[in-house]
């Protein structure tokens, strides 16, 4: 980065130093040109075409001579100035500055280009405001820099306004836009013990917040972090491409000195040879080759962290390109993750609403999602929970306790008959409840049942939708992986659409399930929440962590970071890596007709080197508006 442009890199075209120092390159050469026209003298001619191509190859000229000296590379910017020193040295001092104008206007541009594809994501920071009116529990306000907030403080959030960092909503209501953490573009309705993140932007009504973290830490920053980090981290491509220049580049400038030699020695004719030799050494030099991976992985990565798609690295980048295989979880994933009482069956002289009051009763104390819906469910339906006494949870999946000298227990079909209570008179229901996807919670006194309690965590809306949209960007196995019993297993892969499912899944079961199907059906990938699912995360080829926004374990865990828990993210994902994988590749090959095409023409003289620049340049300007699609 050129020393005065602030951090982050330079905003408009012109703020670039390079650009700026190439542009007058490229002025002094038209001047030199229209002198040369006008019958001006040779002198000042020559005398402005030298200046040009100094001003043209400083940069890159002493970029090359550090790589020598520092690193023993030798590098296509020594290349390129061997070739315009060679073109001076003949008294082709035109050549030379076209070449020197030519190579540093491509270079000052292809570094503006990623550097605008890294700057975009780091303008989110921007979004948050520098002050914020902290209040205190009198109600008195005070305006400090959003720098200054500590966790526990509470600070106001007026319409229009951006939330300073994470926190929960203690007081108002009000619509929020999370597209810059989640991508989701419909705002999200906010209440009292909701959570908010930095940068999001408030809609309406105006809303008190607790700070959960400081500007340091939050979730945009975070964000901004990883995906800055990840530009930075080379893919298996761009890695073997840079290796391959660091043995190409010598052999250019070897074959280059052969030409050269062999050429003078044989016709005599020295000057001819050692313009062509320039002229091969220009035709030869691998710059679009060398750019068109990076370029292409620095767009995708910051235009997947504007959209809430965080890809830690190329490499992972270039698995979503590949993977052929999707593993899903099945509870956060598919499902929403929050079960609900979807059904409540008392056998005779028993209520529906005695079997949901009974059960929450005994449940209140439990944590369990289960118990939580049945708590829910009661809660939102205003009923009476009875007083309760002896409650004790079971080994087993059940519990028990004393309501009104009665004992009761509720638990799994299993746990109840393991407690000597008989529910063969709700055998039908029980197989019918669990076809619909629905887990049983069956409730009884010490002598009978009473009833079932169906318990569903609904299937997302979009998930049938995102399987078969996996599955037409070319994803051919998909595979739910499941800790529920195999009933409900195959009553959810039936309704969502997944090829196949394992069921009665423990974390280490799922990370096994994981190798597997690496060994057996190509490159895995593996969506799950960041936190339970971490083995087999880890154990695939690209683990994918859904709806991880305020989540540092599945920030830090996964391969790939959805924001929010869209099932289109999933699909938007596979499909950036899809595209970039094709745009590289399609780069690769317009950067090798280039060179098949160039090299011979220039060894046969049958172009000049200036035109060689210029078609050199032209292609790597394609090889980069190629690769920035990937931005959009």
């Amino acid at each position: 980065m050129s020393e005065d442009e602030v951090e982050g890199g330079p905003e408009c075209l012109w703020e670039s130093r390079e650009v700026r120092w190439s542009a007058t390159s490229g002025i002094l050469l038209l001047l030199g040109f229209l002198f040369s026209i006008a019958g001006a003298g040779d002198v000042l001619t020559t005398g402005i075409y030298i200046t040009a191509t100094v001003v043209g190859i400083r940069f890159f000229a002493l970029e090359g001579l550090e790589m020598l000296v520092e690193d023993r590379v030798i590098g296509i910017e020594l290349l390129m100035t061997i070739a315009a020193l060679i073109a001076g040295t003949l008294g082709l001092w035109g050549e030379a500055a076209s070449l020197a104008f030519l190579y540093s206007i491509s270079e000052a541009l292809e570094e503006f280009t990623e550097e605008r594809a890294s700057n975009a994501i780091r303008a989110l920071m921007d979004l948050t405001p520098k002050r914020v009116t902290l209040v205190d529990d009198a109600g008195g306000q005070r305006e400090v820099d959003s720098a200054d907030i500590v966790i526990g403080d509470r600070f106001l959030v007026r319409p229009g306004e951006a939330v300073a960092t994470d926190g929960l909503v203690v007081d108002g209501a009000s619509a929020v836009d999370e597209s810059a953490i989640t991508g989701e573009s419909v705002p999200v309705d906010k209440m009292p013990g909701d959570e908010v993140f930095a940068g999001t932007m408030n809609a309406s009504g105006a809303l008190i917040i607790e700070a959960r973290a400081t500007a340091a830490d939050n979730t945009l920053t975070k964000i901004v972090d990883l995906v800055s980090e990840a530009q930075e981290k080379r893919g298996r491509g761009e890695v073997w491409m840079r290796r391959f220049s660091r043995r190409y580049s010598p052999a250019v400038l070897a074959g280059g000195a052969v030409i050269a030699v062999a050429g003078g020695l044989i016709t005599g004719d020295w000057s001819t040879w050692l313009l062509r030799s320039a002229t091969v050494i220009v035709a030869a030099a691998p710059c679009a080759l060398v750019i068109s991976i990076p370029v292409t992985y620095v767009a995708a990565i910051g235009n997947a962290g504007r959209r809430g798609i965080l890809i830690k690295g190329g490499i992972h980048l270039e698995e979503l390109g590949v993977v052929s295989v999707m593993a899903l979880d099945k509870t956060g994933t598919l499902t929403e993750g929050r079960p609900e009482v979807t059904l409540a069956i008392p056998v005779d002289g028993v209520t529906a609403d005695a079997l949901l009051t009974i059960a929450a009763g005994i449940e209140q104390r439990s944590e369990h999602p289960v118990a939580r819906a049945i708590m829910r469910y009661v809660e939102d339906e205003r009923m009476e929970i009875p007083a309760v006494s002896s409650f004790e949870a079971m080994v087993g999946s059940g519990a028990q306790a004393t309501i009104d000298r009665s004992v009761y227990i509720v638990g799994s079909p299993a746990f109840i008959e393991s407690r000597g209570v008989g529910i063969d008179s709700l055998t039908d229901a029980i197989v019918e409840v669990q076809r619909r996807a629905a887990t049983v919670v069956v409730v009884a006194d010490d002598v009978r049942a009473l009833g079932i309690i169906a318990i569903a965590d609904p299937i997302r809306v979009n998930a049938p939708g995102a399987m078969k949209a996996l599955h037409s960007i070319g994803i051919r196995h998909i595979v739910m992986l499941t800790g529920d019993g195999p009933i409900t297993a195959q009553a959810v892969a039936d309704r969502v659409g997944v090829d196949a499912f394992l069921a009665e899944l423990k974390p280490r079961d799922k990370a096994e399930e994981a190798a597997r199907l690496r060994e057996g059906d190509g490159s895995v990938a593996m969506v799950g929440d960041g936190v339970n699912d971490a083995p087999a995360l880890a154990t695939a080829d690209v683990g994918i962590a859904m709806g991880a926004a305020g989540s540092d374990v599945a920030l830090e865990t996964a391969d790939v970071v959805l924001m929010s828990d869209d099932l289109d993210r999933l699909v938007d994902a596979v499909s950036l890596g899809r595209r970039t994988r094709t745009i590289v590749r399609q780069n690769l090959v317009l950067s090798g007709i280039i060179l098949a095409a160039l090299v011979p023409l220039a060894l046969f003289g049958l172009i000049a080197l200036p035109v060689t620049v210029l078609a050199h340049e032209l292609a790597e300007f394609a090889v980069i508006g190629n690769g920035m699609r990937a931005a959009r």
